[in-house]
């Protein structure tokens, strides 16, 4: 059983580190109100672009608002756009490569096309050209993210579900009279899931990177609303006067997609009897 394996999911250095950034983004994330010591789009121009200090202890924006309010209160719209994103993707891609995979045919050769024609996109593009089609804002980017995200799971529930079909324990379903729905999600999916989960805790890292990009180009999570990726925008162009604008949420979009990699890649040890 998957929640067997998992037992040993953070005994090695990089599950160290990455449990531990994942929960302290958490946890930012959940208790947000008690840990921003200031509201997120708290303005006081008589602060602007002050340093790190004592009262402010990231420094200010140049309309005075606190750095490290706005910062926790990323984390919440981060991990957002993590979970939502891949969530839908997830049932979308379940959804799609388990009819190709179990009916083969003009099923799975309809399905196969519009994968490799998402496929064909880069997706940074496809994910732009979305999110201005639709208009800015935090469900556009989850939509965006999403639309790009099930391709990868399709393809990887497909080639599980390729294999499992013709195994005896399927076949004997197939004999005792069961319905194709059951046989899908109540036998063979539980027995596939290992694989999606490692692509799935790897998308979390790319759409938070999606979502930084689009914020970034204004795209993504419109002002005043605190993002990871519109401090980052923000911050950009004071670098040279105030350095930590840009440093702080930089450093904490690299740590969280470094720490949703990791994790990625130590499911895949745990989860892969091959390795």
């Amino acid at each position: 059983m998957i929640h067997h394996k998992l037992k040993n999911l953070f005994n090695t250095p990089p599950g160290y580190f990455s449990g531990a950034v994942l929960l302290l983004v958490c946890v930012m994330a959940t208790l947000t109100p008690w840990l921003a010591p200031q509201a997120p789009n708290a303005t006081d121009l008589y602060q602007s672009l002050q340093s790190p200090s004592a009262q402010h202890w990231l420094g200010t924006d140049k309309f005075g608002r606190d750095v490290y309010s706005r910062l926790v209160y990323g984390a919440r719209v981060t991990l957002l756009v993590g979970l939502i994103s891949q969530s839908l993707s997830l049932v979308i891609g379940i959804a799609l490569g388990s009819l190709a995979g179990y009916l083969k045919g003009w099923v799975d050769d309809l399905i196969m096309w519009l994968i490799n024609v998402v496929w064909s996109f880069p997706a940074l593009l496809f994910v732009i050209a979305v999110t201005m089609a639709i208009g800015p804002g935090i469900v556009t980017v989850y939509v965006a993210v999403a639309l790009v995200s099930w391709v990868g799971v399709a393809r990887i529930v497909r080639g599980q579900f390729f294999v499992e079909r013709e195994k005896p324990y399927v076949l004997a379903l197939r004999a005792r009279g069961a319905t194709h729905t059951r046989i899908m999600f109540r036998h063979i999916l539980p027995n596939v899931l290992s694989p999606v989960i490692v692509v799935v805790s790897l998308g979390f890292a790319g759409a938070i990177v999606a979502e930084a990009g689009l914020s970034f180009l204004g795209l993504g999570i419109q002002p005043p609303d605190p993002s990871w990726g519109s401090m980052l925008k923000d911050g950009y162009a004071y670098f040279t006067a105030a350095p930590w604008l840009a440093l702080y949420p930089g450093l904490a979009i690299t740590l969280t997609v470094l720490a949703f990699n990791l994790l990625g890649d130590r499911l895949r040890e745990v989860l892969d009897p091959k390795t």
